[in-house]
């Protein structure tokens, strides 16, 4: 997906998943080491996480995150929200919610 929009360029990490504490899964279990040896290597200038909206992609985002903090490397995140050709109409509270939250300036 990431490569048809033709608006990155750049490396990416897939996640063979998310954290999950309850269901054993822990930072090794999804190569987050590896992701730190990446990291430490000094080459990265940005992450941006793109992880599910879920309680466990919060979590996954936020140890990514420190990691990258941890080595300097600036760190953004893909917005969510209301989908392109959505309808306001049928978006449910919460997405409409995490839109509102994240909204930028109209662009001229």
């Amino acid at each position: 997906a990431i490569e048809q929009t033709g608006e990155f360029t750049g490396k990416y990490f897939v996640l063979m998943g998310h954290l999950s504490p309850i269901d054993g899964i822990g930072p090794a279990d999804l190569g987050l080491d590896i992701l730190e040896k990446q990291f430490a290597t000094g080459q990265f200038k940005e992450v941006i996480l793109a992880t599910n909206p879920t309680v466990e992609g919060e979590a996954t985002a936020y140890y990514i995150a420190e990691l990258a903090q941890k080595y300097q490397v600036d760190i953004s995140r893909i917005a969510h929200g209301v989908p392109v050709g959505g309808e306001l109409e049928y978006v449910d509270g919460n997405t409409l919610s995490h839109a509102l939250s994240g909204r930028k300036s109209y662009q001229f």
